[in-house]
């Protein structure tokens, strides 16, 4: 495919043009430097070509959507959006590196450096389904690198937004890393189908290539769907992945949605716990609470937002359209995008103005919740704890050279059970089902958890704290 020139720069006050970044088949991205604060950012244009009142519209409601959701530390952060004087919206975003999605395909990334990535970026997805919100684009060069390190989400599908409400044909689609019921047209998304383009991405970190690709094999276009639809992803080729990270991956990549793990926060519990079994400090894991998520999707309507089914499952609305499928085999990003992370989870950033029908919405909530907070409290306390859950006791600690290792008898969790692990001086909290917990600490640091048996949504009594010192 012949590729297209970058579309011109906008002329945008307070900004200087410096160079081009990507370009993609809805947008280009610039790399401009911001007067006031100086500061160089990224600004994701679109095309003149694909912008009408209604792209207009969706634009703005993608931009709302996006401010909002980029308070969480694992989600790119949107600084500005607007309309340059020649009519083309744009998001203004901090510079990121994509250099991740060339370092998977070039060396081989430690396993506990590929769960700490999947943990974080789970969480984003996590927190934006829970915000009603499916990403639609999940892979590789999707997740970038801020400047100190941190791995962030990108391009939450803006793109794809835009292609259907402008009632294009094509949408693009990434076949290495799209679920065989979006190959095959029978959904525009769901969350089992981003369980298995998480998963899909997860194993191409691990792997340096994308499941279903054989190394020297055929992987056109064509190949990779039949295999995708076959569900007969390639072994993992890691010898020191342990059995469980593969089997895990497995099941989510299976042909069928009901077979997969049915959120990605499941899948990140067991990512937890492998961590765990190599003796590897638990990455938390950052999800946004329900009644701040319920906020953002008052007035969305695009189609990347989850609805309810017939039968319960979580879909994206909208109409299905024949889609232009794009092989990226490649590994690199079409579009580059940007991204920064302010370290406050739950908390809202607000980079303009709601809509007068979300406003009225939240308004209303806000008075609701007010009269019910005396009967919420009430049932919160009656459910916090239950009797017929288990407490553990006995908690013993083992300072090793990865930190301190935890472990307790197993006081009759079940099969439907877990413990939720929370650790002294910080607000991240684990679950897991093994009976071992190690915590990273510094020399002369005093560590100490509390466990709580967890089961159908019900808590026991917490343990009594445990605490070791870490000599100096």
């Amino acid at each position: 495919m012949e590729r297209r020139l970058p579309s011109r720069p906008p002329v945008l006050p307070g900004f200087s043009h410096v160079r081009i970044l990507g370009s993609g088949g809805f947008a280009d991205v610039f790399l401009y430097e911001q007067n006031l604060p100086r500061r160089q950012v990224a600004v994701k244009v679109m095309l003149s070509e694909v912008v009408n009142d209604h792209v207009r519209e969706m634009f703005q409601a993608e931009a709302n959507l996006m401010a909002q959701l980029s308070s969480h530390p694992g989600i790119l952060t949107v600084y500005q959006a607007s309309v340059s004087s020649d009519g083309r919206p744009f998001l203004v975003m901090e510079l990121c590196s994509p250099t991740l999605s060339q370092r998977y395909r070039a060396e081989r990334i430690p396993i506990a450096e590929v769960l700490r990535i999947a943990i974080r970026i789970g969480s984003a997805v996590e927190t934006a389904h829970r915000s009603g919100v499916l990403h639609r684009d999940i892979k590789p060069s999707n997740i970038l690198l801020t400047a100190y390190g941190h791995p962030v989400l990108s391009d939450f599908g803006i793109a794809a937004t835009l292609a259907e409400s402008d009632d294009r044909e094509a949408v693009g689609l990434s076949i290495p890393w799209s679920a065989p019921e979006v190959l095959a047209d029978q959904t525009a998304g769901t969350i089992t189908s981003e369980v298995w383009a998480f998963a899909a991405t997860v194993y191409s970190l691990l792997a340096g290539r994308s499941p279903f690709e054989i190394a020297g094999g055929d992987n056109s276009s064509a190949a990779l769907m039949s295999r995708i639809s076959r569900a007969t992803p390639q072994p993992l080729g890691r010898p020191d992945a342990p059995p469980a990270l593969e089997r895990m991956l497995v099941r989510a990549l299976s042909r069928s949605p009901q077979n997969r793990q049915s959120s990605i926060l499941e899948l990140l519990y067991e990512l937890q716990t492998i961590e765990s079994e190599l003796g590897l400090p638990q990455t938390a894991i950052e999800v946004a609470v329900d009644e701040w998520a319920s906020t953002i999707v008052a007035d969305l309507e695009e189609r990347t937002v989850v609805r309810a089914g017939a039968s319960g499952t979580a879909v994206a609305r909208g109409s299905r359209r024949r889609r232009r499928v794009v092989a990226e085999h490649g590994g690199g990003s079409a579009l580059p995008e940007s991204a920064s992370k302010a370290r406050v989870t739950g908390s809202v950033t607000r980079a303009g103005a709601l809509p007068q029908r979300t406003l009225s919405l939240v308004i209303a909530a806000i008075a609701a919740a007010t009269i019910a907070v005396a009967t919420i409290a009430v049932v919160a306390v009656l459910r916090a704890t239950s009797t017929d859950v288990p407490t553990v006791t006995n908690i013993s600690a083992v300072v090793t050279d990865a930190g301190v290792e935890f472990s307790w008898a197993d006081p009759g969790i079940g099969d439907a059970g877990a413990y939720r692990i929370t650790t002294s001086g910080t607000e991240a909290e684990a679950r897991q089902r093994d009976s071992r917990f190690v915590v990273d600490g510094e020399r002369g640091e005093r560590v100490c958890i509390v466990v709580t048996v967890t089961r159908a949504g019900s808590n026991g009594a917490p343990s009594a704290e445990k605490c070791a010192d870490i000599p100096a």
